[in-house]
């Protein structure tokens, strides 16, 4: 098992069974009321609903690492790794519901969850997640603090703008940042190799002087040993890493898609690989037997069970609250006597 711990491999596969399972069972909360036609806007969960079963060992693997302190920011697919980075089950899911007690006050939903408990955000913008995380490495570093920053994103973004700069930063002054490539071969419907030009996304490490590293399977174990030597290295001051694992999409880009660009044999050859039987075989071999498996998964998944449940119980937030947690306070004139703003200069003639 190399350095990775009995611990380690046990705490990593209750992080992929607890992610794996929420989502199968977010799968089934938010296509109630949207067949047969697929109405976006109906059910419990409404909008779009992005879901990463086959990436599990990015989270659990690099996570193992991470203390609350660090940071992490994540993608459209955020939830195996705010699982694994520790944010509360409860209040996210009531974040993905819409309900007040959610992270966000149910503002926010499941592409824009915030823990700062934990120190976890995530967002809907392609590679929006890396400049915040080289941010919070600078912070770390002129604050002489230990912590570290990674930023996840997947393959289809490894040309963004935001990204290259990011790399480029946080090589110039040596930051304690980890960017981890997600790689499951489809930017949503294209294909990696349409797109990229290496499609390996650790070779954009060779433009900017940094160590790039790809874990060819999605294997917890290996990525948790590559993770163990790219954490190490940002907490003792010798700069950041690119990291790039191969994973597998088994779900469409979101829930509702066709995939009618995606061959049959590609879809299949994703279903046959599992990172969580293979994270099961390392636990095996540590002398974790089936019987403790299933009792991991068993309180896996009665703790998600548990979250979806008092999610759901919760109150939605009232329509006055819109106005609250923006940006600009609302228009002079918005009162309850008389909702119709007066807009300055026209006299009310603009009503």
């Amino acid at each position: 098992m190399g350095t990775v711990t009995t611990t380690q491999l046990r705490s990593m596969y209750e992080d992929m069974v607890t992610a794996r399972y929420y989502e199968e069972r977010l799968q089934e909360e938010y296509m109630e009321g949207k067949t047969p036609g697929f109405d976006i806007s109906a059910g419990p969960i409404p909008g779009e609903l992005h879901l990463a079963a086959g990436h599990e060992a990015t989270a659990a693997g690099v996570c193992a690492h991470l203390t609350d302190e660090d940071t992490v920011t994540a993608p459209h697919r955020p939830h195996h790794i705010a699982i694994a980075k520790g944010v509360d089950l409860k209040r996210m899911t009531a974040e993905i519901f819409g309900r007040e007690t959610g992270l966000s006050a149910g503002k926010g939903g499941h592409m824009h969850l915030f823990d700062p408990d934990v120190n976890f955000a995530c967002s809907g913008i392609i590679a929006q997640g890396c400049p915040p995380a080289v941010g919070a490495a600078l912070a770390a570093m002129k604050r002489n603090e230990s912590s570290v920053a990674v930023a996840y994103l997947g393959e289809g973004a490894i040309s963004q703008g935001a990204f290259l700069e990011s790399l480029n930063l946080a090589s110039v002054h040596d930051l304690p940042v980890i960017f981890v490539v997600e790689d499951n071969d489809w930017a949503i419907s294209m294909p990696k190799g349409r797109i990229s030009a290496p499609p390996d996304g650790s070779r954009r490490a060779d433009g900017f002087d940094m160590p790039g590293v790809r874990i060819d399977h999605d294997d917890a174990t290996a990525v948790s040993e590559a993770a163990a030597e790219a954490v190490g290295r940002a907490r003792d001051g010798n700069g950041p890493t690119l990291m790039s694992v191969q994973v597998h999409r088994r779900m469409g880009h979101f829930m509702g898609d066709p995939e009618t660009y995606r061959p049959e044999a590609d879809q299949q050859r994703h279903q046959e690989r599992d990172s969580i039987e293979r994270l099961a075989s390392d636990l095996e071999a540590a002398g974790v037997d089936e019987d403790e498996r299933e009792t991991i998964r068993e309180d896996a998944h009665e703790r998600v069970d548990d979250a979806i449940e008092w999610a759901k119980d919760q109150p939605e937030p009232e329509p006055e609250a819109a106005l609250e947690d923006v940006f600009s306070n609302p228009p002079s004139g918005v009162t309850d006597e008389d909702p119709t703003p007066e807009f300055a200069g026209d006299g009310g003639a603009n009503r």
